[in-house]
């Protein structure tokens, strides 16, 4: 399995603003100096090499999208889509572009929960625009068809849920018990948010990864700590949300619904993951704020995990290979 994440912001889109693409190109310009980049491939190795990555990048401003790529999708047509935040836009185009209107699709979409940022790209999924493509949205929430039906109503969007040309299919999952998606296992788990929260453990050919986000945990439950700890249980990846920082999870945003990378990195250690990544970032945060609690969750997983974890921190077209 490989995972696509296609939006990796959290509660709303973001944009880099005029301010912040300046201070990008000012340091990257002042570490120019002195250094004879003459060519194009000594700029590109500079860019690449000398630049650290919220200078060079960006973690991206698209809300929850993650594409699951599970198999050859040339030869079945068929995809996995965990939530349709505002990403979800970017990866139709993708998917037109590459297989274009006369070759229908099916879509298999997996929703953790029904709040806006999780829900705002599906007017914008052009897939869903088109005669013969086939979406199935999964779900725990029997609310499911309602709240996408409701933000497409005239006095919100101007084109009506019951325009979409494709064929919409709603399938109602029960936590805890798996269905099959061609040779993919999915679990769903009920998670600690407003409205409730679905996390999905997908499996298959030995492989495992865990998609958790919009789910807070709270320290002193011991139950649903082992309960997580079970459902992470040797996975390849978990992305986690990990929005706050420990201090304010705990304390000014406790009962928000979201984690943080400090719980994120014990509960993938007690598990025995392999490589956690970092999602749902919190829109306040600039790259360069990402970026260092990136280094600190790394720095605290290195003194507190007996075995390697592996994190990195997602951003818009980041692509992890199981």
């Amino acid at each position: 399995m490989k995972a696509r994440i296609w939006g990796a912001r959290g509660s709303l889109p973001v944009a880099l603003n005029y301010r912040q693409v300046r201070a990008k190109l000012v340091t990257a310009l002042e570490g120019a100096i002195g250094r004879n980049l003459d060519t194009p491939e000594k700029v590109a190795a500079y860019v690449d090499h000398e630049l650290s990555f919220d200078v060079r990048g960006t973690y991206g401003g698209n809300s929850s999208c993650v594409e699951v790529e599970a198999w050859d999708a040339d030869a079945v047509h068929e995809h996995i889509i965990l939530d349709l935040g505002s990403g979800v836009r970017p990866l139709a185009g993708a998917k037109l572009a590459k297989y274009g209107a006369g070759k229908p699709q099916t879509y298999h979409v997996f929703m953790s929960h029904l709040h806006w940022d999780h829900i705002m790209g599906f007017p914008f999924f052009t897939p869903a625009y088109i005669p013969g493509n086939r979406i199935i949205i999964y779900g725990c929430h029997t609310e499911l068809e309602a709240a996408l039906r409701r933000q497409q109503e005239p006095i919100s969007f101007p084109a009506a849920f019951d325009q979409l040309a494709a064929s919409i299919e709603f399938v109602q999952m029960t936590p805890g018990v798996p269905i099959q998606v061609r040779d993919v296992t999915v679990t769903a788990k009920l998670q600690l948010h407003a409205g409730d929260s679905y996390g999905y453990r997908l499996e298959q050919g030995g492989k495992a990864m865990i998609y958790s986000t919009d789910s807070e945990h709270k320290l002193d439950d011991a139950a649903e700590r082992v309960a997580f700890v079970d459902f992470f249980r040797d996975a390849d990846l978990v992305i986690f949300d990990a929005m706050y920082s420990l201090a304010d999870a705990i304390s000014v945003k406790a009962d928000w619904g979201h984690s943080s990378s400090v719980v994120g990195v014990e509960l993938c250690q007690l598990a025995g993951v392999r490589q956690l990544c970092l999602f749902h970032h919190e829109p306040f945060f600039d790259d360069a704020r990402i970026s260092r609690v990136l280094a600190e969750t790394r720095r605290y997983a290195e003194v507190t995990g007996e075995t390697p974890l592996d994190i990195v921190s997602a951003y818009d077209g980041m692509e992890i290979t199981l």
